[in-house]
């Protein structure tokens, strides 16, 4: 894995004694990006999308450990890469690789009260900028929160392929990732959806929410895209170009 420059910019540190840890799912298939290969794995300007988003990752200085969440038959990660640990114990949906993640952080003896910043491995272009902004708004809050950014455009709602009506869009926002939590507190609102198969979560924030919290909303970055769709991977490339 390519050496990333760490980024220079002097950022509060978080507590004494707790420490930051990203994890990244990364046990899915990605069916609707039409990749042969699960699309973390699909090269973006010949380096595998996932290595793209970790390299972002290791510029953070405060993040104390990088932790992918692989299904158990999963090869890619068999040679191993250089500050990254690899956790063989995804599962079938994206919320339970993360409370599966979690569990196995606090079997390691991970502290509960540590930060856990959960990030999707197709936003390969996070920057280091951004996630420091999310660490330095939220390392003091009760809560933590999420990357996100208000909602841009007219939205509808549909029935059977035609608009039934617009939906005000004032107040809402696009969730994005990191989502930052502390440990305990997220692997405990997970857990309590577990027994539903997680009915209702689709990020950490919702799971937290539905444990009676508050998540703070952080003002993140349209380039913070999800790759999802084919057309999504030249348009990655051509912001990596530009950033070159």
């Amino acid at each position: 894995m390519p050496d990333a420059a760490h980024e220079l910019t002097p950022h509060t540190s978080t507590e004494a004694g707790i420490r930051c840890h990203a994890l990244l799912p990364c046990a899915g298939t990605g069916s609707r990006a039409g990749t042969e290969v699960p699309k973390q794995y699909q090269p973006i300007l010949g380096l595998p999308m996932v290595l793209h988003t970790l390299v972002a990752l290791r510029a953070v200085l405060r993040l104390d450990r990088l932790v992918v969440v692989v299904a158990p038959g999963d090869d890619f990660w068999a040679l191993g890469y250089p500050g990254v640990t690899a956790l063989r114990c995804g599962g079938g949906t994206r919320a339970q690789s993360v409370f599966n993640g979690l569990q196995a952080l606090l079997d390691q003896g991970t502290d509960p009260a540590d930060w856990v910043l959960v990030h999707d491995a197709a936003r390969c272009l996070i920057t280091a900028t951004m996630v420091n902004a999310l660490i330095d708004a939220c390392q003091h809050d009760p809560v933590g929160g999420l990357l996100a950014i208000p909602l841009p455009d007219t939205l509808k709602a549909e029935a059977h392929g035609r608009v039934t009506t617009t939906v005000d869009r004032a107040g809402k926002w696009l969730a994005q990732t990191p989502q930052m939590f502390r440990l305990g507190a997220l692997h405990a609102a997970l857990a309590a959806t577990a027994s539903q198969g997680f009915a209702g979560v689709t990020d950490e924030a919702s799971a937290m929410e539905m444990a009676g919290h508050r998540p703070l909303l952080v003002p993140g970055s349209t380039r913070n895209f999800k790759i999802t769709y084919p057309d999504d991977f030249a348009l990655a490339e051509a912001v990596f170009r530009s950033r070159a």
